[in-house]
């Protein structure tokens, strides 16, 4: 393990300064009805909230951050059952946060590795709120992940005025529509026109849609009616701490009542 040294201090609860865990919210394949990937949402080891554990994040700690949410949640995830299912791994990172790619990878392919999780399964997340100091930076991470074989999503898109700037900049595999844009689709026109517009776009560029923050029915029907199959929110399940929930809303009754009303 000498190639990894570069990364040797990033275990070190020392030098990160607090112990964190994990808490996974599935995102559903409407087609199957089964969890294409869980998300995984960084907690305190008590279950406290994200809030309160990035708040404790500096520019001392931010890398050691970084690489500790990406150990814990392949760890947390195997425990929980990851293995037993055909899900991906959905990872959030931080691009400020590493340096080179190649080598600030070499702890998440080794925990990985040690746990039996196909790298194949690992998506990564950074949103668009993240301050993008440097593009050609991020360019090369995200061109470095795919090499590497990773998944790559722009998470939040549509909470800030950077979203189409960025989707200019950066071709990701996915993007996820962040919540404020899906909230009451159902029955807000200008809404419902704009995630029309992203979503044909996103088909011409070859990008995956996934729906953030659905939690009505009417949201859902409205979503599945415009072709996205890739959805998350509280409608069909919440995050669970250091366990993978499984679907709490019928999307076979779903189904059925719509064509009825058809």
């Amino acid at each position: 393990m000498e190639k990894l040294a570069g990364c040797k201090n990033c275990r070190n609860r020392e030098r990160l300064g607090f112990d964190l865990s994990m808490a996974f919210q599935p995102i559903f394949d409407l087609r199957t009805g089964q969890p294409w990937a869980y998300e995984a949402l960084v907690r305190g080891t008590e279950n406290q909230p994200a809030e309160e554990i990035l708040s404790a994040i500096t520019q001392e700690n931010r890398y050691a951050f970084d690489q500790a949410c990406r150990v814990a949640a392949i760890e947390k995830s195997v425990a929980a059952g990851i293995l037993e299912t055909d899900a991906k791994l959905s990872i959030n990172f931080l691009p400020n946060a590493i340096y080179s790619p190649e080598a600030c990878i070499r702890l998440t392919l080794q925990t990985a590795g040690e746990q039996g999780l196909p790298t194949s399964r690992l998506l990564f997340e950074f949103t668009e709120n993240e301050k993008m100091a440097d593009t050609s930076h991020i360019k090369n991470i995200l061109k470095s992940y795919k090499k590497m074989g990773f998944g790559t999503a722009l998470d939040d898109f549509g909470a800030d005025y950077a979203g189409l700037q960025l989707l200019a900049d950066f071709q990701t595999d996915f993007i996820k529509l962040d919540m404020a844009l899906i909230r009451n689709i159902d029955t807000d026109m200008p809404r419902r026109m704009i995630v029309e517009s992203i979503v044909k776009l996103c088909r011409r560029m070859n990008i995956n849609v996934i729906a953030e923050g659905v939690e009505t029915p009417g949201e859902l029907t409205a979503i599945r009616d415009m072709g996205i199959d890739l959805v998350q929110g509280y409608l069909l399940a919440r995050p669970g701490f250091e366990e993978l929930p499984s679907l709490c809303y019928d999307l076979t009754e779903a189904k059925a009542g719509d064509k009825a009303a058809a």
